[in-house]
């Protein structure tokens, strides 16, 4: 099987690199017509994977807004996540997990298990208590061909003090939190484009936190916050220069707010525009 890195590479150059997130927010079931329930978010969902198959080759299932519902949102997620899977998509699941020892062991095995109810292809994970923490789910990762993004720059605000902080000692050390992340990342990963990959906001300037594009050569990148957070395509040179090709370009609500009438014709002008992106 592909590496996780080899089908992310496959799938930008067969699909572009628009990733389309699957953000049951309340708002959008209200607009969508469907109720803030268990089924709402299974029906929400799995039309967005409907909509989605064969326009782009990447969703990204925000995990949290599934968990509101709990036994009835899991279910909701699971079968969203096996439909985008038997639909040939590449599924991140925004889950956003971090822990030592075996409890990060066993988020990884959730969600990176072939054959797991919440299987997916690669998921998103925080490094707070260190890089070398994630090791059990960069050893399952490996295993499986599947992939992580670990958080590095992320575009709150809040995040901006600790993400720039210089590590004081170390191999890390003189280098921003931000930029030992890449670097610790990296180490497991192999050029033309790695399976373990880094978040990086598409508003953040990588120069403010200490990355430089040729620290991201062979690293994937998840970039949220186009669309609706005020990222505009037509940036994305100026935010991560070389490194853009190796960007998974997330886009959520500016088209998810289409509605299920008109979430496919959103999905395909913004993968239209984002080409024309590329092309410049």
């Amino acid at each position: 099987m592909a590496s996780f890195g080899e089908r992310l590479a496959e799938a930008f150059a067969g699909y572009g690199h628009l990733c389309v997130g699957i953000d049951p927010h309340p708002y959008l079931l209200q607009q969508w017509g469907l109720p803030d329930t268990g089924k709402g978010l299974r029906e929400f969902g799995l039309r967005a994977v409907d909509a989605t198959h064969g326009q782009v080759a990447i969703v990204k299932p925000q995990v949290a807004f599934f968990e509101r519902h709990g036994s009835a949102g899991y279910d909701a997620l699971e079968r969203t996540l096996a439909a985008a899977r038997e639909a040939g998509l590449i599924v991140i699941a925004d889950a956003k997990r971090g822990d030592l020892g075996t409890s990060v062991e066993a988020y990884a095995q959730s969600w990176l298990t072939p054959g797991a109810p919440l299987e997916a292809d690669a998921m998103t994970v925080s490094a707070f208590q260190g890089v070398g923490s994630l090791s059990a789910p960069m050893l399952l990762a490996r295993e499986h061909d599947k992939g992580l993004f670990v958080l590095a720059a992320t575009s709150n605000p809040e995040s901006f003090a600790t993400q720039t902080a210089i590590v004081g000692s170390g191999e890390s050390a003189t280098l921003t939190v931000a930029a030992s992340i890449v670097a610790e990342v990296n180490k497991s990963n192999q050029a033309p484009l790695g399976s373990f990959g880094v978040v990086i906001g598409a508003t953040v300037t990588l120069a403010d936190f200490g990355i430089t594009e040729g620290d991201l050569a062979s690293t994937p990148i998840l970039a949220p916050g186009f669309g609706f957070q005020g990222a505009d395509f037509d940036s994305l040179g100026s935010t991560y220069g070389a490194a853009a090709t190796n960007t998974v370009v997330s886009s959520s609500r500016g088209i998810l707010e289409a509605g299920p009438d008109g979430i496919r014709t959103a999905i395909a002008e913004q993968s239209r525009r984002l080409a024309e992106a590329f092309a410049r």
